[in-house]
Formats: C-alpha cells, structure tokens, sequence
C-alpha cells in the first residue's frame, strides 16, 4: 500500500447536506445583509464556504483539544496575525523574559524570517503580522523556547537589527523630505538613501528554528484545509484535501428585515414604581431600536475529501506511511463529524442557529468529485401539490437529491452504494417510500465513512 492507494473507500468522499434554518443569520456582507446568489433565473440566500469551513475547523479542533472525538490529542493549527504577541508571551511566562525585550525580540526574529509587520508608528498593528498565518498552534512556543536557548546571540543580533531597522526609517523619512523640498526648489545636503542601510540578516539556525515551527508540521487541520504563505519562499505551502462549496437556497429566497426595540431597565423600573419626580416624556418609548436582517429557507452544501491528497499531506510532514493511513482514518471520521455538526456562530445566541440538525446527509465514493448543486437549478415550487407545486422544500429537495443521485449512479460505475442519515422522523419515512434510490440508510454519523 502507498499514499496513492488508501485502504478504505475510492480516492474522493463525496458529502451532501440539506438543512432546514428558520430566522437566522449565519454570515453577513459588509453591509450586515445576508449573502445572497442568483441561480436558476432567481435570487438564492447563500451560506459562503469559508465560513463553513471555519466552522468546521474550530469544530474539529476544540474537540481534539478537548480528548474528544477521532483526533482527540492530536496537533492542530491556528490562524492568526499575532505570532510575536504568542512568542513573546512565551517568553514572558515560560522564560522570565521582560515583556518590552520579549515582544521586540519576538517581531525582529519573525520579521527578519520573512514574514511582513505593520507599520511601526501603529500601536493596534505594530505587532501583527500583515497576513494571517496558519501554522500550529504550538509554533510561538518553539520559537520562544529557540530564543531562550540562544540568548545571548540573538539578543545581540536583535539589539544590530532594531538599530539597523530605525537607520532605515530615519533615512527613509529624510528622503521623502527632501523630495518635498526639492518640489519646492530648496536645495538640500544630500542624505543617506534608506537602501544603503542594510538590515542584518537573522541567524541562520535561528531562522531555520523559526521557519520549523511555522512549518505544517503534525498539524491534521492544515494537512486537510491547506494553507498558503506566498511571504516566505522556502516555507512550504499545502494544497489541501478538503473541497467546500456555497451552501444556496434549494428555492428563491425571502429576506426578512426584523424591527427590534431593546428595553431600557433602568427606565422602566422608574416608570413602574411610579416616581413622580420624572417626567412623563422621560418614561416613553424603547431604549434602542433597530432592523436585522433574517433568512428562512433549506439549504444544499456540498463538500469533498481527497483521500490521498491527505495521506500525501501527513507524509510530506513527516509522518511514516503507516503513521499517516491511521491518522487519515481518525481524521476522515473527524471531518464527516464537523461537516454534519458545525455551523457558523454568527448570531447563534438570538437565533439559536447552532442548533440545527442536517434534513439529510448523503455520502458515498468515487473516483472523481461529484457536485449535485445542479440538481436544484429550477427552484422548488412549495406550493401545495394540489396547485402544482412540490410542497414543502426539505421533503421536495430529498426526492430531488436522491433520484439525481440514483440515475447518476447508473451511469458511473466507480460510485460506491451511497449512505444517507437524516434527524428528521417525516424523511426517515419518505426514504422507505422511494424506489430505486441507490442508497442505505443509517442511523449514525460514523457510519456515513466507508
């Protein structure tokens, strides 16, 4: 057995999902509207799959943290901006280092590695890195643990660096100053060009150190959602295994713009017990009022995992061959989990999105990726059947889903027997109904994995 041959199913496991959501608001443009798509000749609400994958990913990740779960123990990464902040905290907590020294030393080793910073003169980004990184989530700790060890050459490397680094700024700053003068035809002593101050290069076992612990590593979230790092050359990016795509309305969608008026306590204690001092006026009206938007409708996503893409992942990190067949199981069992069971968390508190269960979940095998959203290109008509219509949308999209499917598998013959689950006890009883569905039911999420 090698990478390119997995022990368990064809090469792509490929997921579809239909979820019912009444009133909530899982992803918002920068207008704070819902997203929305038009397919089919119609406007759709649509559910973007970077945030679902996110979703996904926090899922998996808190439950591996946990002990929880097929991966419980297992790495994971994180995505964030602020690798010196975790570094020098690092260095602050765990080594004793000041925090001013920490943080200083902390960006001047990343930066020099080849990661871009804010600018200087910004406090809220002088210390972020310009693009986020995923990298694992014990990555500031071996870099602070690197610098502790070497102390002493990199805080001299540091102190010629930071030196070397405002040399550049002030020249950079003389520069522009003197074309502004020159503009003005006021001639000038010539000043140092910021180009010729040149920054001392980090130590070469120290950006090796830096750029080991950045690397994906054991990390199995980035092995099955890639990452990309154009800033760093030499440091390896990953093609991952996972293909997500939007979720849409299987029908046209229909926005709600809910009025709110939020009560204000304190005035309506007042004007309860009644205290004569205060003025009617005073007592009227809501303590703020507003519009949110709100969407209902049921929902088609859709996502793939690329068996062995994935293995490749584990292996290029350096797990041996067999080290990397057992993690891609927990890790396919892990990803069949999150799909089911995250759900972005925008507004999950006024409208209790999170908890919503899947309509119906369909899986099965195959050599190729397989993408139903064509199935629902006509929107469902839920007008009652009487009048012509398809009736209800879940019910309407499982008949559609899976006769898509059945006819489907007919014609490709690398598709395996698909396996469907549903929470909903109205579909449980329509798939007894249908014929020809090439698929079988479950009752459990573990077993939609082959």
């Amino acid at each position: 057995m090698n990478d390119n041959s997995p022990s368990t199913g064809a090469q792509f496991l490929s997921l579809h999902l239909l979820e019912t959501l009444v009133a909530v608001l899982p992803v918002r443009d920068e207008n704070g509207a819902p997203k929305s798509i038009v397919y089919g000749g119609v406007e759709r609400h649509m559910i973007t799959s970077q945030a679902r994958r996110r979703a996904e990913r926090i899922h998996s990740r808190d439950r591996a943290n946990a002990g929880r779960g097929a991966l419980a123990g297992r790495a994971t990464g994180i995505r964030t901006r602020e690798w010196a902040l975790l570094t020098a905290r690092e260095l602050a907590s765990e080594h004793g280092w000041q925090q001013d020294e920490a943080i200083r030393t902390a960006r001047a080793v990343i930066e020099a590695t080849g990661l871009k910073f804010g600018e200087p003169d910004k406090k809220t980004v002088a210390n972020l890195t310009r693009v986020l990184l995923f990298a694992p989530a014990d990555a500031g700790a071996r870099i602070a643990a690197h610098i502790a060890e070497h102390a002493e050459t990199v805080r001299a490397w540091t102190e010629e660096y930071v030196a070397a680094q405002t040399a550049a700024a002030a020249a950079a700053a003389a520069k522009k100053k003197r074309g502004r003068k020159e503009k003005e035809a006021v001639p000038e002593e010539p000043e140092q060009d910021a180009a010729e101050t040149k920054l001392p290069a980090v130590p070469g076992e120290t950006r090796a150190a830096v750029l080991t612990a950045l690397a994906p590593r054991d990390a199995i979230d980035i092995a099955l959602y890639g990452r990309f790092l154009a800033e760093i050359a030499d440091s390896p990016n990953v093609d991952g295994a996972v293909q997500s795509s939007h979720a849409f309305t299987v029908h046209e969608a229909e926005q709600v713009d809910d009025f709110y008026a939020a009560a204000d306590d304190a005035k309506l204690d007042r004007k309860k017990n009644a205290l004569d001092f205060l003025e009617a006026a005073d007592d009227a009206g809501a303590g703020m009022t507003g519009y949110q938007s709100l969407i209902s409708g049921t929902f088609y996503r859709h996502a793939v995992l690329d068996r062995r893409r994935l293995r490749r992942n584990l292996q290029a990190a350096g797990m041996s061959e067999q080290e990397a067949e057992e993690v891609s199981v927990a890790a396919e069992a892990e990803f069949v989990t999150a799909f089911v069971e995250a759900f972005p968390e925008a507004k999950r508190n006024s409208t209790a999105s999170t908890g919503t269960l899947p309509v119906l979940v369909l899986a099965f095998d195959g050599e190729r990726p397989y993408n139903y959203a064509a199935v629902f290109q006509a929107p469902i008509d839920e007008s009652p059947l009487d009048k012509s219509g398809e009736g209800p949308a879940g019910p309407a999209a499982v008949k559609r889903l899976l006769k898509h499917h059945a006819f489907v598998s007919r014609r490709r013959p690398d598709i395996s027997a698909g396996r469907v689950l549903t929470y909903d006890p109205q579909i449980d009883e329509l798939l007894h109904t249908l014929d020809d569905t090439s698929v079988t039911a479950v009752t459990g999420i573990e077993e939609l994995t082959a």
